[in-house]
């Protein structure tokens, strides 16, 4: 099965459960970031990509000029160990990671949320990769992928219980789009994917395609690739 059926049958299982006042909000919230513009304008194929320093889950700083120095990097957004569909795509990408490390490639996700709360407990023992934290969606801000949740939003979510306050550090309400880059040896972004729609990512097979293609000149989106993504037919939030 592929990543986004994983996904699309998991929101189908999922979301007729949540009220039907929440969802208005989060139907809403969701066209409004599609008609942002905020996907299309974001750090795409042949940009430099903005070099970080950012602190892993173990307390290492991770630098991506560091990473560069071994090979190419795969680099991936997520919104929180308290999203079920950021869960299910790392475990996707933790069950490509020897295919990807065979390349010789590094994954390294990042989300917004402060150390002690970027996995959750079956992570920690879980996955291969470096979880980074981007408190304030400062470097998703330089890949052009952060955005402020509505506040009507923001309180369905406090509703659910996310406590975004407390693990995003003090930035409840800004988060990143869903995004993987695939960056050149040289820094320079060879492929990307970023949407909208948090059911929808990067699937792992794309994401090796577009390692395969480093040899070759040419810069890769992923908007070219006709592939599985298209679960869904409305954003959402």
């Amino acid at each position: 099965m592929s990543l986004a059926a994983e996904l699309h049958a998991f929101f189908t299982s999922r979301y007729p459960g949540i009220p039907a006042a929440d969802r208005a909000v989060m139907e809403c919230a969701g066209r409004e970031l599609a008609e942002s513009g905020l996907a299309e304008a974001a750090l795409g194929p042949g940009a430099p990509a903005p070099d970080f320093a950012l602190p892993a889950a173990d307390g290492r700083t991770v630098t991506l000029s560091g990473l560069l120095a071994e090979g190419p990097v795969v680099l991936t957004f997520y919104r929180g160990a308290w999203c079920p569909y950021c869960n299910l795509a790392l475990r996707a990408l933790q069950q490509h990671h020897d295919a990807i490390t065979a390349r010789g490639a590094r994954l390294v996700a990042v989300s917004p949320q402060v150390p002690d709360e970027s996995l959750t407990l079956t992570q920690k023992h879980e996955l291969a990769f470096d979880v980074l934290s981007d408190v304030g969606s400062e470097v998703a801000g330089r890949y052009g992928i952060a955005f402020d949740l509505p506040e009507d939003l923001a309180a369905v979510y406090d509703s659910f219980g996310f406590e975004m306050q407390r693990v995003n550090g003090g930035h409840p309400r800004t988060l990143p789009l869903p995004a993987t880059y695939v960056i050149d040896r040289t820094g320079t972004v060879r492929w990307a994917f970023a949407d909208p729609d948090y059911v929808r990512r990067a699937e792992p097979a794309d994401i090796l395609a577009a390692l395969d293609s480093l040899d070759t000149p040419n810069a890769i989106d992923a908007n070219d690739l006709n592939d599985a993504t298209d679960a869904t037919d409305n954003p959402r939030q």
